[in-house]
């Protein structure tokens, strides 16, 4: 059986590392940060929660927070072509600092995904 891209990067600890990076980016964000409430400990466990469960991890966040519906809990926010564009520049800056431990393959596929993810939550 294939091994699922959660398993190959090591599991949990790989995706706590990359929503880290993804958060830490967010706290030096001026158009960001006010989008995150002021503790940032739970938007990082969803984060983390939701990207396992992903990418072939446990289903934890479907078990705590049902479908992921992101367009429908991102809608309170305004997410203007300049906040997309800030989000993504965290993402790929959290990708970055984890890049020595994907593969070239890896790193494209999951820039893609955040990049579609991006434009489909662009809601202004």
């Amino acid at each position: 059986m294939e091994q699922t891209l959660y398993e190959l990067v090591g599991g949990e600890a790989f995706f706590v590392r990359l929503v880290d990076g993804f958060y830490e980016a967010v706290a030096h964000d001026d158009l960001l940060r006010p989008m995150y409430p002021e503790d940032l400990s739970e938007s990082k466990r969803t984060m983390v929660l939701f990207l396992s469960q992903y990418w072939g991890g446990p289903t934890t966040y479907m078990q705590e927070r049902g479908h992921p519906r992101l367009r429908m809990r991102h809608a309170p926010f305004r997410i203007t072509k300049s906040a997309r564009d800030a989000w993504m520049a965290a993402m790929t800056s959290a990708l970055e600092g984890v890049r020595s431990e994907l593969t070239a393959d890896q790193f494209e596929e999951m820039t893609a995904y955040f990049d579609m993810a991006a434009h489909q939550m662009r809601n202004v």
